[in-house]
């Protein structure tokens, strides 16, 4: 119980700093919103942004999960900082860059919603939007 609490509290977290980074982002001040989200990935899941780049997409759930002992508390934090890093990457004009991490949070998304099987109408609006920006 006081883990999922401690995850929960850590997820909320991680959403605010979230929202002040996608602040910057819309500022465009890209360069000190690129170093708060790489801080907040080690800050957050204790690995460089750089340990989660060079995960093939096809492999992270089984990855993080069977190799890392990640729960999905740490998948639903991962995908969040994806997608942060996916609308940052589509600011600095790296459409290839965006597409990959929109993908990558998508598809954490679409399993964190099949093994929490609790609905959220936030999670669906998120995972619609990703859809959308990668189509």
């Amino acid at each position: 119980m006081y883990q999922r609490d401690y995850i929960l509290k850590m997820i909320a977290m991680v959403a605010r700093m979230i929202g002040a980074i996608l602040g910057l982002i819309k500022k465009g001040e890209l360069t000190r919103a690129t170093e708060d989200l790489d801080n907040l990935y080690y800050d957050a899941l204790k690995q460089d942004a750089a340990f989660f780049r060079d995960i093939p997409e096809d492999k992270l759930t089984d990855t993080l999960l069977q190799d890392h002992n990640y729960t999905n508390g740490h998948l639903e934090i991962l995908a969040e900082l994806f997608n942060a890093e996916a609308v940052l990457l589509k600011a600095k004009g790296d459409y290839a860059g965006c597409n990959l991490y929109s993908r990558k949070s998508l598809k954490l998304f679409e399993f964190i919603d099949r093994e929490q099987r609790t609905y959220s109408q936030e999670r669906i609006n998120l995972m619609n939007e990703l859809k959308n920006r990668i189509a």
